[in-house]
């Protein structure tokens, strides 16, 4: 589906008019997983009858979101799943919604008020203390414990960003790592472009590493055009990212992308959708909801081929 028809659309799933209920779905953006993400919720939405999404696409602009969360809750839909950019939003749309009465599902960005959300607000996220852990852990392995890296971050106030970065940190910290030494580290917003332009700028100034490790595959993809332009061999880094999506693991086919871990798009758009159905239905639903990372590597990437995002 084009990036184009998914924001601001209505989909119905045939429905009877007594049971019809609507969701609607905000997203902060629509990069690449972002739209893998919203695909997800769309599929699995279209399998359940008596089901409308209304879809809306803030695209970067943390007001328009709250705006489109407003009308949302003004257009009275039984429930919100909601994809902020800015964990700290959480505590504002949380307001919005519980003042409404209407369940509302944080999907794959953890607010910052997670432990205060009332009994109807869940979140459907991956444990980001598995993404960076796994990442990290397979790059020092093969740099056998010693080597300069470079980390490229994403928004400094997503969630994941922060834990992913973190992540890092702490495994570079445990005996078998302890000689991984992080030579530069910047924000590159989840984009191959910034990747790009901040690996140009690391390659001008001399800097030196034998790894890249990235919060996700889009900044690692843009690392790797620009390591590429400069003629490096990519034999000699090791490039790691996040989320596995289908440019990753072309990446990794080719012999450019190492590592990449699995953060299933389409995993956490149906767990959103069945949570908010069940808070519709007034059930019982975890606050936490975690669909698992796992590892993607050449040696294991024939398995992952068909996940692709």
């Amino acid at each position: 589906m084009k990036t184009a028809t998914l924001a601001s659309i209505a989909l119905a799933i045939s429905f009877s008019a007594a049971n019809a209920q609507t969701i609607g779905v905000s997203m902060s953006d629509l990069d690449k997983f972002r739209t893998a993400l919203l695909n997800g919720v769309v599929s699995h939405g279209q399998t359940i009858s008596g089901l409308k999404l209304v879809t809306e696409n803030a695209k970067g602009d943390n007001e328009l979101q709250k705006q489109q969360v407003q009308k949302l809750i003004a257009d009275k839909v039984d429930a919100i799943i909601l994809a902020v950019s800015d964990g700290d939003l959480g505590p504002q749309m949380t307001k919005m919604a519980a003042d409404a009465g209407i369940p509302l599902v944080y999907i794959n960005n953890v607010p910052s008020n997670l432990l205060d959300l009332p009994d109807n607000q869940v979140v459907v996220a991956s444990n980001e203390k598995e993404s960076g852990t796994l990442e990290t852990k397979q790059v020092c392995a093969l740099l056998k414990g010693k080597g300069r890296v470079v980390v490229l971050m994403g928004e400094p106030f997503h969630a994941a960003a922060r834990a992913r970065t973190q992540d890092i940190s702490d495994v570079i910290a445990t005996p078998d790592c302890k000689g991984l030494q992080i030579v530069e580290r910047q924000a590159a917003y989840w984009s191959s472009d910034y990747a790009d332009q901040q690996m140009q700028e690391w390659l001008s100034a001399g800097v030196k590493f034998d790894a890249v490790i990235a919060n996700n595959d889009e900044m690692a993809l843009g690392a790797i055009r620009a390591m590429k332009k400069n003629n490096i061999p990519m034999k000699d880094v090791v490039v790691a990212g996040v989320d596995a999506t289908d440019d990753a693991l072309a990446a990794m086919v080719a012999g450019d992308l190492d590592v990449t871990i699995l953060q299933s798009a389409v995993g956490q758009g149906a767990a959103a959708v069945d949570a908010a159905v069940k808070l519709i239905r007034k059930e019982k639903v975890p606050r936490e909801n975690n669909v698992p990372f796992e590892l993607v590597t050449p040696e294991n990437i024939a398995t992952y081929l068909p996940k692709s995002q």
